[in-house]
């Protein structure tokens, strides 16, 4: 039997190769990362119509409306509602504005050491609410649609079944409400997470400790992966701006008020309360049944943050007969960066709107 050959002389031409290609890279990709770059965040022109503590309202305003009823978009207290707005020609708020929706967007700022006893009573029925009843005013309609992202949107669940008769249509996107699943690292972790500890320890629950835990969910994809692909792309200036883009929202995580963190976990992660129809807000039952207005619901195949199993139960339990389910083949923020979920989300809830306008 004859022994292979080791094609060295083709090894050593490919190592040859590559190495120029390496060399070549880093030559141009230094080019890139000392030249101006463009990465800035939310862009996209707005106003600031109302304030109230470090809570903040934003307005972006259409040419030219073509639905009547405006949107108010939660974003979750955890990092920022930048996201939606995160670079030039791939934004969610773009794409509404163009598409003719006057959008309204809350910044929920960032938390200092008073803030550590607001609880979610305090973010649903007090900001919200008020924010709500300023839109109505502002723009003469009875109601307003309301759409809500991750823990934003488990508040416009929770508001919406509080008030009902303030909410034309709600969109819920990567929104959690069923949390009795061990699909997702995060789960197991937060059911044994002692939140009154933490908050004693800390006052409000830190940011910065946050996206440790979201890193660490998935350590090799999101501290090797990401930055093996910054310098195999370093060359170029499209890819490292919007690199730094996703960084600079990555690490822009506001600290969370240690009551509201304490009863999120307990209600939700261990006790899994809201969607029992047993959970309670300023002693009030929260009924999903009273969840009549249309609904539309968006969640992601791989989300390792909220899975499907948490999403998918709300359209069955809420009171509403107009409801639709979409699944994403993505992740927790593919949904709204992704250039193909791009071209099916926000036009997705535009039509949406429209036909029940």
């Amino acid at each position: 039997m004859q022994t292979p050959r080791i094609p060295v002389d083709l090894i050593l031409k490919n190592l040859s190769e590559q190495q120029k290609k390496t060399k070549d890279r880093i030559k141009k990709g230094r080019e890139v990362l000392t030249g101006e770059l463009d990465t800035r965040i939310a862009s996209t022109p707005y106003d600031i119509v109302y304030e109230e503590d470090r809570v903040k309202l934003k307005h972006y305003k259409p040419e030219k409306t073509s639905i009547r009823t405006p949107l108010l978009v939660t974003y979750a207290l955890i990092n920022r509602e930048t996201m939606l707005d995160l670079q030039p020609a791939r934004s969610v708020v773009e794409t509404f504005l163009r598409m003719g929706i006057e959008v309204f967007m809350i910044d929920w700022g960032y938390p200092t050491r008073k803030d550590q006893y607001l609880t979610i009573g305090d973010h649903v029925n007090g900001y919200m609410d008020n924010i709500v009843n300023f839109i109505i005013a502002k723009t003469h309609v009875p109601k307003i649609n309301l759409m809500g992202i991750c823990m934003g949107g488990t508040f416009c669940v929770i508001y919406s079944a509080l008030y009902p008769e303030k909410i034309k249509n709600l969109v819920t996107t990567v929104t959690p409400t069923n949390f009795d699943t061990d699909k997702g690292l995060l789960h197991i972790w937060m059911k044994n997470t002692g939140p009154e500890h933490l908050g004693t320890t800390y006052g409000n629950m830190p940011g910065d400790l946050m996206n440790l835990g979201f890193l660490l969910l998935n350590p090799a994809r999101l501290m090797i992966d990401k930055y093996v692909g910054l310098f195999n792309h370093m060359d170029d200036r499209d890819f490292v701006e919007n690199f730094i883009r996703m960084e600079k929202w990555i690490f822009d995580s506001p600290d969370v008020p240690a009551a509201t963190f304490k009863q999120f976990i307990n209600d939700l992660y261990k006790n899994n309360l809201l969607i029992q129809n047993r959970m309670k807000v300023d002693e009030k039952t929260i009924n999903l049944k009273k969840i009549t207005m249309p609904l539309l619901n968006f969640y992601g195949k791989y989300d390792h943050l909220v899975p499907p199993e948490a999403c998918e139960l709300l359209t069955r339990a809420v009171g509403s007969t107009d409801t639709e389910d979409i699944c994403f083949n993505t992740g927790h923020i593919g949904i709204y960066v992704s250039s193909k979920c791009q071209k099916e989300f926000a036009p997705k809830i535009v039509s949406w709107l429209k036909a029940r306008d």
